[in-house]
């Protein structure tokens, strides 16, 4: 299984999952049609799936014109049903999702929204966490509590420590500085910022990263309780 990184709009990033035996792929998040379709062209790539981790546009923007071009089939969570355009299949948490030779474990993994879920192709070790999780921070809360964040993350945190994490955004140097300015001492984390930093100069995205990066580097991940988790999220919407 290849993923391809397809950047969208300003700082979105959407992914082809390829079945290299097949060329049958699957897209996640699908922000807008063209970047997908001009990828494919040419490649004798067969999209047959679009996975949407949440509702919202800049995630599920290009699911009308890509079902209409290749006729593929659209997966999302049950209960966003009718915030998703053109859904086709309704899936819930911890179910496994089966599809020609994909295999994902599905976590509803709410806080940015109620209706927020992450795919966790587990044989592959890669999740796609929409933006619940991103590189060195995580999402805001737009519908759901500190609570629910909190708890998401930590249902993530359960994961292989070698699970690399492709996540909505290319927002990691920007979370970078955040966790630098309440982690100062963090050498791993300095250590990352270089690596962010390199791939930046040579426009190469700085994903995927890996749950024992986030772990040791991530300041959300390291809140030890829901207060502390809270606070840091406060500081960063303010920051």
């Amino acid at each position: 299984m290849r993923v391809e990184i397809i950047k969208c709009l300003q700082d979105n990033f959407s992914y082809l999952i390829i079945d290299e035996k097949t060329m049958i792929a699957c897209v996640v998040d699908p922000s807008e049609a063209t970047p997908i379709i001009k990828f494919l062209e040419n490649k004798k790539i067969n999209l047959k799936y679009i996975l949407n981790t949440h509702h919202h546009y800049d995630h599920v923007g290009g699911n009308t014109e890509l079902k209409k071009k290749y006729n593929c089939c659209v997966i999302g969570f049950k209960g966003d049903k009718d915030r998703i355009p053109e859904i086709d299949i309704l899936i819930e948490d911890d179910q496994i999702w089966k599809k020609d030779n994909f295999e994902a474990k599905i976590y509803h993994i709410p806080g940015h929204t109620t209706g927020h879920i992450a795919f966790h192709f587990f044989k592959e070790k890669k999740i796609f966490t929409g933006d619940t999780l991103f590189s060195l921070g995580c999402g805001r809360l737009f519908e759901g509590t500190y609570e629910q964040m909190f708890n998401s993350l930590n249902k993530i945190k359960q994961l292989p420590k070698d699970t690399e994490i492709y996540c909505g955004h290319e927002y990691t140097l920007q979370n970078s500085n955040f966790c630098v300015a309440n982690d100062p001492e963090n050498f791993k984390l300095k250590e990352k910022i270089i690596k962010i930093k390199n791939n930046l100069k040579k426009n190469l995205p700085t994903i995927p990263s890996t749950l024992q990066d986030e772990l040791e580097c991530n300041i959300f991940l390291k809140a030890k309780d829901l207060k502390s988790f809270s606070k840091l999220r406060d500081l960063k919407d303010n920051f």
